[in-house]
C-alpha cells in the first residue's frame, strides 16, 4: 500500500489516526486531510516531538497498516 490510499480514504483512516494520536483534535484532522506532512507537523505540534521523531511515528503507523 502507498501513500496515495491513505490520501483517497481518508476519512476512513480518520478514526484509526485519532486512536493513535488522540491529542490530534477533529479540526486537525480536516486540515491534514490524509497529508502526510501536514500529519508529521500536527503531531509535532502537539506531542512536541522532533521532526525525525514524527516521522518515524507516521511511519510505524503506516506499517502497521499493511
Amino acid at each position: 500500500m502507498d501513500w496515495n490510499r491513505v490520501e483517497g480514504n481518508w476519512k476512513q483512516f480518520k478514526g484509526n489516526v485519532k486512536e493513535q494520536w488522540g491529542k490530534l483534535t477533529d479540526d486537525d484532522l480536516d486540515v491534514i486531510d490524509g497529508r502526510r506532512d501536514q500529519l508529521e507537523g500536527k503531531i509535532q505540534q502537539r506531542y512536541g516531538y522532533a521532526k525525525d521523531q514524527a516521522r518515524k511515528d507516521v511511519d510505524a503507523w503506516f506499517a502497521s497498516l499493511k
